[in-house]
């Protein structure tokens, strides 16, 4: 068992330390495993913070953004940069478990022995630690998304995230893509298996993100993968014998 794990983060020092912790722990029973921070263009003292963090945590490595590019930018950078073949990726702000990885990448390689062609098992929030703000914001979100893309996903919002490297490369890439992974992996031919997850309720920080801001970004967004979705042809490729 091999797994890169991906956090991307901005401005979240306080955090850093409690879950390095935690997702060690998680994966003490892991063949090899790397941990990839990506500091997003931090303001505060969370790239200090990392490199500290190095000096006791040999297989964490850290790639710094010299300016802000967006989580979508800090994840592709995590997952180009990645050695192993399974990746996982959760946010930084401590919300998501890293209790939870075993269990999602103990799914993905299972149903992958009768389904070659899943990809990805996506983490869902059935039960969520925010406010009853974001809760609604976010099933209305969800909803509409899942209704234009039909990609089935309960919650495509959710950081935790296990799935194939090689296949994630193969997604188009573009500012906020990370909120669609599953549309796009179903895009590409792939298949997606939600799972529920543990979400805990933010202790440390404050949230770099606004529901307005999300919203009206999202409307664009959604317009772009539909149109993306359209531009797919799928085919079946075999190679002839000599």
């Amino acid at each position: 068992m091999t797994i890169s794990i991906v956090v991307p983060v901005h401005n979240e020092a306080e955090n850093i330390s409690p879950l390095l912790n935690e997702i060690t722990t998680a994966l003490q029973n892991f063949a090899d495993y790397e941990i990839i921070y990506i500091d997003d263009g931090s303001q505060d003292d969370t790239f200090a913070v990392l490199k500290t963090a190095q000096q006791t945590i040999p297989k964490l490595r850290v790639f710094h953004h010299e300016k802000s590019c967006g989580q979508s930018a800090a994840i592709y950078t995590g997952i180009k940069a990645a050695k192993f073949p399974v990746i996982a990726t959760l946010d930084g702000d401590g919300q998501n478990n890293p209790a939870d990885i075993p269990n999602l990448y103990a799914q993905l390689q299972s149903q992958r022995e009768t389904n070659s062609k899943l990809a990805m098992i996506a983490g869902w929030r059935n039960q969520r630690n925010d406010s009853a703000w974001r809760l609604l914001s976010s099933k209305f979100a969800n909803g509409i998304r899942s209704k234009l893309l039909g990609d089935a996903t309960p919650d495509t919002g959710c950081g935790l995230k296990v799935f194939l490297r090689d296949a994630a490369l193969q997604l188009p890439f573009f500012d906020h893509y990370h909120r669609f992974l599953p549309a796009l992996m179903l895009r590409a031919g792939y298949q997606v298996v939600s799972v529920p997850v543990t979400h805990r309720a933010r202790e440390r920080g404050v949230s770099n993100y606004g529901t307005l801001d999300r919203l009206w970004v999202g409307i664009s967004d959604i317009a772009g993968v539909i149109w993306l979705k359209t531009r797919m042809k799928l085919t079946e490729v075999s190679e002839i014998e000599r």
